[in-house]
């Protein structure tokens, strides 16, 4: 078993991660620099606690580089036997602040029994670089708050603390929509001003198409008439407005600002196929696309895209967090060397590890990506897969060319769209990211379920 003191190095980095995530822990016996443990209450110096009945059995699942449940709730504070089973290709553990850890080879599974305290308990992954990576958790008890010195300090490069009374996240459906039918599509957006949790923990007023975050998928083919009613209501405080890049059409007629109870109609065909962007453009255009004004169109060919078994929309962006409940920070977001807060797919930092997209093992997988930024680039990756098929700004690949060559990932600049296709091998998890990794751990990560997601079945 590794040496409990581990936790101390990890400690400063690791917790970062934590706080920004939401989940920063309370520790049963913070650690010091005399080592894990001081300062516990005991009896006597040197007195081993005494331990009380195990009230049930946890199981808590490792893989390339996360755990599953990252966060899991008991119904009483007191001790708990622990199995961390390790579904990833390399050994993982599960470590505590306490020094309590059970290490699993890959494949393998190990247990270890932990007192949980009211406040909840944290737990990582103590090999290097794991923790950083993501490899993090947290117990919690249920009807309890976190509570007391967390030791995780502020999230990076805010003051912004987690609140643990937030509404938690509501998962965004990552299921691209069917084509509209028909030739001419008319539809109405309404702007909406509201508070959302982008994070555990972590409220926003954000601003939106249609009430989500990203906005609605708009999918339409190659020749089609969409005619836009765009809506600002009078209860809105702001003036807004919409850029299809999607569209030709002149900056100062159709893309105007609307104040509240204003209300404009954009008309424009659909010339050209791809994945487009669509976002709010009204000056500063930086702080209304950072606070989720933006959005994706679908142009499909006229004859249309060949089936496929599953398809999802993903749009990578960031949040530069402001205070709680109020928009993102114009200050962070313009920051030369863009250090956002969190960097997402679909609006929530990391809501597919939880909720996964669902496939069948071998299914053939398309995904229409876009990165809305507003800053930072994206290399749309889906490990322990290939791309056979990309379609990337009118650039294809295309599956069965000659040489069979393949894609890793998909590089895209903000405002930039792409179509990937691929299949899975195996029964399996497998991961969604970035290859930008130090943006994993800030909520850049989802998951690809295959079949059970047990390749040993």
């Amino acid at each position: 078993m590794r040496r409990p003191i581990r936790f101390l190095a990890l400690l400063a980095s690791a917790t970062l991660i934590l706080a920004c995530a939401g989940t920063a822990p309370t520790w049963t016996y913070p650690p010091t620099a005399a080592g894990p443990g001081a300062g516990a209450p005991s009896d006597a110096p040197g007195e081993p606690a005494v331990a009380g009945p195990v009230l049930d059995s946890l199981v808590i699942e490792a893989f390339e580089l996360g755990f599953t449940p990252a966060e899991i709730e008991v119904p009483a504070a007191g001790r708990y036997a622990i199995e961390l089973r390790n579904v990833g290709g390399i050994e993982h553990d599960i470590t505590f602040p306490g020094g309590e850890s059970a290490v699993a080879a890959a494949g393998a599974s190990a247990t270890v029994e932990v007192d949980v305290p009211a406040e909840g308990l944290a737990f990582l992954c103590s090999i290097p670089g794991h923790a950083q990576r993501g490899m993090i958790g947290m117990v919690k008890v249920a009807g309890e708050t976190a509570g007391g010195d967390d030791h995780g300090g502020p999230a990076p490069v805010t003051q912004v603390e987690a609140d643990p009374a937030a509404p938690a996240p509501v998962v965004h459906d990552p299921k691209a929509p069917a084509r509209l039918e028909g030739e001419t599509h008319e539809i109405e957006l309404v702007i909406t001003e509201e508070e959302m949790t982008v994070a555990p923990g972590f409220v926003q007023k954000v601003w939106t198409f249609g009430g989500t975050v990203p906005g609605p998928v708009i999918r339409v083919k190659v020749g089609d008439t969409i005619r836009v009613v765009l809506k600002n209501p009078i209860e809105n405080e702001l003036p807004h407005s919409i850029d299809f890049h999607s569209s030709q059409v002149a900056w100062n007629d159709e893309m105007r600002s609307i104040a509240p109870g204003e209300e404009l109609v954009y008309e424009w065909t659909a010339d050209y196929a791809g994945v487009w962007m669509y976002h709010c453009g009204t000056s500063p255009t930086l702080h209304h696309i950072a606070n989720g004004m933006f959005g994706m169109v679908i142009v499909e060919p006229k004859e249309g895209l060949p089936p496929v078994d599953h398809e999802f929309a993903l749009v990578q962006s960031e949040w530069y967090l402001g205070a709680q409940g109020e928009p993102v920070d114009l200050g962070k977001a313009m920051a030369a060397a863009p250090a956002p807060d969190f960097v997402v797919f679909n609006g929530v930092a990391s809501q597919y590890v939880d909720a996964p997209l669902a496939v069948e093992t071998g299914a053939r997988v398309r995904v229409f990506v876009l990165d809305a930024g507003p800053s930072i680039d994206s290399s749309f990756h889906v490990v322990g897969t290939i791309f056979d098929t990309v379609i990337k700004e009118g650039v294809a690949l295309t599956r069965g060319n000659a040489g069979n060559w393949g894609a890793q990932a998909v590089d895209l600049s903000p405002a930039q769209g792409a179509i990937v296709e691929f299949t899975t091998a195996e029964d399996g998890l497998y991961p969604i990211v970035t290859h930008a990794f130090n943006f994993v751990g800030r909520g850049a990560l989802g998951l690809v379920q295959a079949g059970d997601g047990d390749p040993a079945n």
